[in-house]
């Protein structure tokens, strides 16, 4: 993504070799900016930003307790908890999605 790569050139590590060409270097899965001389225009991207959610859509929980668990066990395990449908696990485990 290109807000992955928009860093200060200060900020940028090296993921390339001398002399690699912008589609190779894409190719590799870096950034590529060659407007300033003195730092390298291959470059490793940001991290992309991830966030745990608790899925809405029941039928997308995947199971994180047993039948039974309170609500406060089941957060001590870091689930997420709702004691709602019937038929759907009540503790289950957070998705994770990009920012």
């Amino acid at each position: 993504a290109r807000c992955q790569c928009k860093m200060a050139p200060s900020e940028r590590k090296n993921c390339g070799y001398p002399g690699i060409s912008a589609d190779e270097c894409r190719k590799a899965g870096c950034c590529f900016n060659n407007s300033v001389a003195g730092v390298p225009w291959c470059f490793a991207p940001k991290p992309k930003k991830v966030k745990k959610v608790c899925p809405t859509n029941p039928q997308a929980r995947v199971n994180c307790g047993f039948p039974g668990i309170s609500a406060e066990d089941c957060e001590r395990k870091g689930c997420c908890f709702r004691a709602q449908p019937a038929g759907v696990p009540w503790c289950f485990y957070h998705h994770m999605v990009e920012e």
